[in-house]
């Protein structure tokens, strides 16, 4: 009731507005005309207007008749064009429901013919698979098994094989029209191909046959054993096994002549057990007598140029034993087992890769078919290694076996054949004991040596040689392949040969000629280590900490004789290192001017006679400049702590550091 009341009270506030609006009602309200005279003058107005209208209407009342007249027929015109418009949407609809229906049957027949194409495509291909041409026929039978047509046909007949075998599960009656002819053509083809494989592997069995040409020649035509597999099993083991037995003779027969002739070709005089480190150098011995052809190559202590079987030679080219019987040449052991493994690596690799790709076989059936082949071959490699090891004393040249073993089994798997991985496991196993044995046998050599009798020589001694050009060799392969066994061994050749150069420098009567002896033994050592091996090895770091303890003991005792009571001055006072009282003071100086006066007159002599007596004590110039350098360098260093010592007075009768210094470099020699 609320809302509707204010409506109606807000509703006259409108209209009052909108009049006051007006421009007519300003007017009337401008001019102050009276309102209700202005209505009744309206109303006439409106009067006059409505009786004119209906005048003007009555006058176009006949127009009016004719307007109405043609909206009428306008209306049966418009109800005519509706029915004729409706007949015609129905005739759309009716043609839509056709034009649906024939869409339906177009699809229909679509389907239909898609069906029939393909069940026709199905049809020709069965016909096709099942029929026997009369080119597949003639080929199967007339036509030789290497030439292509055979091969293309061969393949053909394959799959009618098969389809026809699926098929017949099928039930398919079709198949029994073909089977006999399909069956028959099989035959004839197995017999064929079993005839030219068998002929094929029986040319390896010819002398002087390179059994590659056949071997290649077979694999050309591997879908021949394929065939075989697949339809006639009994004939592919018969082939298989054909092929296993020939080549496992033949393979036999090669390596047993070709290691025959090898070792022929060995050198002649070869390492006993007489031929060990601490043996004498002047002993009666083959290796180290004039005449020796082996030691013209290299000794069993030096690895000279014996370590290219390991670089340069490892996939050189083998020995060819005609050749090498014409030009008279010799070879040491090592050159000998790596011509003759290389030669099996290349065999074996490319035998195992053949069985697998010829005879289908998965790595498993591989091994076991290659083991058919080669086990045979590589017993007898086996056999003839292991007699030979068993009395050989040359551990360079089983070091370096052993480690030809290593790489070339590396080569192997490079060439993805795992297939003589147990072998060269038995390689290993039969060299390595053998060598550890040998090696033992220098070490107690060296040991058991008796220092007395050689000759008092303090120039490097020949088993100081020995052990570094040993050591070297040894060090220099098993940086690549470290081996434990050899590090250990080394450490104890290390102890025993230094051992013995102790033992040998107590043979010397003077300090100073054990001093010399050790250096030059040391210098040696340490120089042939560093040719071959890292600077900072175990055996060079060992060698150089008692070389440099030794080198500073000769500076102190070559200086001794000429300069002695200088130095005992020195060390006795910066040992007690009290003051001393006036009387004391004068005794020193006293004792200070008794060393004073005869260094003022021999001190130049003296250093020339120190310089002599070193250059000549050491046959490597080298190591004689460093040491008379050191020397010197040392007497600088006392003789300037004996100035700080030393009263005044004495100290202004000898020349001041400066001036020593000048003098002391006119001996530094230019061999560095």
């Amino acid at each position: 009731m609320e809302s509707v009341g204010g409506t109606e009270s807000e509703a006259p506030s409108c209209k009052i507005e909108h009049l006051e609006n007006d421009s007519v009602v300003q007017e009337v309200l401008q001019n102050g005309t009276d309102l209700r005279q202005y209505s009744r003058q309206v109303e006439k107005e409106l009067k006059e207007v409505e009786n004119k209208s209906i005048q003007d209407y009555i006058k176009e009342s006949q127009n009016i008749v004719s307007l109405h007249n043609q909206i009428a027929a306008c209306d049966d015109i418009l109800e005519r064009m509706e029915s004729m418009l409706q007949s015609f949407q129905s005739d759309l609809g009716s043609i839509s429901n056709e034009i649906l229906s024939l869409q339906q049957k177009s699809c229909t027949m679509s389907q239909h013919l898609h069906n029939r194409q393909a069940i026709r495509g199905q049809l020709n291909q069965f016909i096709e698979e099942m029929v026997v041409s009369d080119s597949l026929i003639s080929i199967v039978n007339d036509t030789p098994v290497t030439d292509k047509e055979f091969l293309a046909q061969l393949k053909i007949l394959n799959h009618k094989l098969s389809f026809v075998r699926d098929q017949s599960t099928k039930e398919v009656r079709a198949c029994q029209d073909v089977k006999d002819v399909l069956e028959k053509l099989k035959i004839k083809a197995v017999i064929k191909i079993r005839a030219y494989l068998l002929e094929q592997i029986s040319k390896f069995r010819k002398p002087m046959t390179n059994y590659q040409i056949p071997q290649n020649a077979i694999l050309k035509f591997k879908f021949f054993y394929e065939f075989v597999l697949t339809h006639e099993r009994a004939v592919a083991m018969e082939v298989c096994t054909e092929y296993v037995n020939t080549m496992s003779k033949v393979y036999y027969s090669y390596f047993n002549s070709y290691s025959s002739e090898l070792m022929k070709l060995q050198y002649d005089e070869c390492a006993t057990k007489h031929d060990l480190m601490g043996t004498e150098d002047s002993a009666k011995s083959a290796l180290f007598s004039k005449n020796s052809t082996y030691k013209q190559k290299s000794t069993i202590f030096s690895i000279g140029n014996r370590g290219e079987v390991l670089t340069s030679q490892l996939e050189a080219p083998i020995i060819v034993p005609h050749s090498a019987h014409k030009n008279d040449a010799r070879y040491p052991f090592e050159a000998i087992f790596r011509s003759l493994q290389y030669a099996l690596v290349d065999n074996a690799c490319r035998e195992y890769l053949f069985l697998g790709e010829f005879f289908m076989l998965k790595p498993s059936s591989a091994l076991n078919i290659f083991s058919q082949v080669m086990d045979k071959t590589l017993n007898l490699l086996f056999k003839n290694l292991e007699t030979y090891v068993d009395h050989c004393y040359d551990t360079i040249a089983l070091f370096l076996c052993a480690h030809l073993a290593m790489r070339y089994q590396l080569l192997c798997h490079k060439r993805a054949v795992p297939a003589l991985d147990q072998y060269w496991d038995l390689v290993q196993a039969c060299i390595w004991p053998r060598f550890e044995f040998v090696f033992q046998l220098n070490i107690k050599s060296i040991k058991n040596c008796d220092p007395w009798k050689f000759n008092k020589e303090m120039k490097p001694h020949y088993i100081a040689r020995r052990y570094a050009e040993y050591s070297s060799a040894l060090i220099e392969i098993s940086e690549e392949f470290p081996h434990e066994l050899v590090t250990k061994l080394l450490a104890q050749l290390l102890e025993e040969t230094h051992c013995f150069l102790l033992r040998m420098a107590a043979i010397f009567t003077t300090r100073k000629e054990q001093l010399i002896f050790l250096i030059n033994n040391y210098d040696l050592i340490i120089t042939t280590l560093m040719e071959r091996t890292r600077e900072n090895s175990k055996e060079v770091d060992n060698f150089r900490a008692n070389l440099h303890a030794r080198n500073m003991e000769f500076a102190e005792e070559i200086l001794s004789p000429h300069f002695g009571g200088m130095i005992q001055y020195v060390k006795e006072e910066e040992m007690s290192g009290d003051k001393k009282q006036s009387e004391e003071m004068k005794k020193l100086e006293n004792k200070q001017l008794a060393i004073v006066q005869p260094f003022v007159t021999s001190w130049k002599k003296s250093l020339d006679s120190i310089r002599n007596e070193v250059l000549s004590s050491f046959p490597n110039l080298v190591t004689g400049a460093n040491l008379l350098q050191l020397t010197l360098t040392q007497f600088v260093e006392y003789y300037h702590r004996f100035l700080k010592l030393i009263s005044l007075n004495a100290r202004n009768q000898i020349p001041n550091i400066h001036y020593m210094m000048v003098e002391i470099k006119k001996y530094k020699t230019n061999f560095n």
